[in-house]
């Protein structure tokens, strides 16, 4: 207490101090007299007793500043994007970090699961045989993941037609349609942390290898029809190795080497649960995880489920093929299909833009109610969307020539600032056309610029500008000083009235330079 009582007279005897030390500031004296009694210097004018005085908005104001709206929507738009993968986390947590321990779960008995398994085991090429682990597993769900089977529920009312269609052509068991839930939670843009993308979870060279697209306007690993091609082509491949569905599952997601190793090291079994001890973790709880799913979804009614309604059914949507590069926010304003409808319709398409590829076909996926204004109209709407996309920014200045294009090369003393302002550019410009991402250069190195003042050759300097200080109060800088520093010594002068006065552009000061500091 007594500390604080101390600094508190030693800070009031500092500030007497201070008021009553006389100004040195070097200010050098001009003709000009005022007189004080009359008239005062606010803002940098001489201003009469009783005069009006306007406010000026201080240039450092930081308290009403706002957000691009632009920017602001693009982070929103990021920000859905990333949440929306939450559904696709729990569901990939579960598999990797399956617990086997029994589960409380009074509305299913022992002897109902296994009279139920037993009746899904007899329509079913998978072994579906009760075992302890897999009760854990069914009773897990359905005490801690009702909301989320629902709403998978809904989305499969979308999505199972589609695999089943693909199954069917391919031989493939029907009930392999959930094995997308435990990959992706049926979210066609779902991305594991080692790259897997899609419904399916393909990496880049499976993809490429099934025919799957991936450029950087479309991945086709996102695209429900043809991943399930894809998908039910490997799952072909791999049942044909082992002749079992179970092991065939294991090997989707682990690689056929790894259940042949699991096979060997279990000495020579080929029952799933005889091996699942060597496989890996992730493989040891992911034909379990599928059971499971299966059994919620078949016996769904019996569990009291209430799937979320979807917002569209496959048959209520129709294809249309792309005749010239269109983007989905051009259809949403052509058609009133909000985007969000769009992009969930359409998820191949990484940047919401169907491009047009000499040799190549692209389809838009439409409500079957907009199916007809789009075809209808199809001139009309690509002639909008060239339209809109020619307005967008040019790589190049719009007036610039490509004939009008110089070879400037780089000599010592050279710095990308320099070498702008002498032909008419900005500095953005000139590493945007010549793939600069720094600004490092070397001594004869070549930049390709489209100058506008084409005919420069020599470097002009640019002539002073004389400021003409005569009637006018002025401040000589000092080390130390700085334009707001200098402001608050003259009231009513801002830095704004300081650069525009002394016409500096800029912040930097030099010491001994002379400042005009009133008008």
């Amino acid at each position: 207490m007594l500390r604080v009582i101390v600094l508190f007279f030693c800070t009031i005897i500092c500030s007497a101090h201070l008021v009553a030390q006389v100004k040195t500031d070097s200010i050098v004296s001009t003709s000009t007299k005022v007189d004080s009694s009359q008239t005062s210097v606010i803002d940098g004018k001489l201003i009469k007793s009783g005069d009006k005085i306007h406010p000026i908005k201080d240039s450092l104001d930081i308290k009403n500043l706002l957000d691009l709206p632009e920017a602001a929507a693009l982070d929103k738009k990021w920000l859905d994007e990333l949440y929306s993968n939450a559904l696709y986390d729990t569901i990939y947590k579960s598999v990797v970090e399956m617990s086997y321990e029994p589960v409380e779960y009074p509305e299913l008995s022992t002897d109902t699961l296994k009279a139920r398994l037993a009746r899904l085991n007899a329509r079913t090429p998978f072994n579906v045989e009760y075992n302890a682990s897999l009760e854990s597993v069914i009773k897990s769900y359905l005490k801690h993941r009702r909301k989320s089977f629902e709403k998978l529920m809904g989305l499969s009312h979308f999505y199972f037609p589609m695999f089943e269609q693909e199954f069917a052509t391919h031989d493939i068991p029907l009930e392999m349609k959930y094995l997308a839930i435990v990959e992706s939670a049926l979210k066609p843009r779902a991305r594991s942390r080692v790259g897997a993308t899609g419904l399916w979870q393909f990496m880049y060279g499976t993809g490429k290898e099934h025919g799957l697209e991936v450029s950087s306007y479309v991945d086709d690993r996102s695209d429900p029809i043809k991943a399930t091609t894809a998908a039910a082509e490997y799952l072909n491949r791999v049942y044909r190795i082992f002749n079992d569905w179970d092991l065939a599952l294991a090997a989707y997601n682990s690689g056929p080497g790894n259940v042949n190793k699991a096979i060997r090291r279990s000495n020579g079994a080929t029952n799933y649960w005889n091996i699942r001890h060597n496989l890996p973790r992730e493989t040891a709880g992911y034909v379990p995880a599928f059971l499971a799913t299966m059994y919620i979804f078949e016996y769904a009614k019996e569990h009291g489920f209430k799937p979320e309604r979807p917002d569209f059914q496959l048959v209520q949507t129709d294809t249309v093929h792309v005749k010239q590069m269109i983007s989905l926010n051009h259809v949403s304003e052509a058609t009133g299909i909000k985007i969000e409808a769009l992009q969930f319709l359409n998820p191949a398409y990484k940047l919401d833009i169907i491009p047009k590829v000499e040799g190549k076909s692209y389809t838009l996926r439409l409500p079957r109610t907009a199916i007809g204004t789009f075809v209808t109209n199809e001139d009309q709407i690509y002639a909008y969307a060239n339209a809109e996309f020619e307005k967008r920014e040019k790589p190049l200045p719009e007036l610039i020539k490509a004939e009008s294009k110089i070879t400037y090369r780089v000599r010592s003393g050279d710095y990308l600032g320099k070498i702008a302002r002498k032909y008419g550019v900005r500095v953005s410009q000139l590493k945007q056309w010549n793939g600069l991402r720094g600004h490092n250069l070397k001594i004869g190195q070549r930049l390709t610029i489209f100058p506008k003042n084409h005919n420069v050759t020599t470097t002009t300097k640019t002539p002073k500008k004389v400021i003409n200080t005569a009637g006018k109060q002025v401040y000589k800088v000092k080390s130390g000083d700085s334009l707001w520093s200098i402001a608050q010594k003259f009231p009513g002068v801002s830095v704004d009235n300081i650069k525009e006065w002394n016409d500096i552009s800029g912040n930097k000061l030099k010491i001994g330079m002379t400042l005009i500091v009133s008008k």
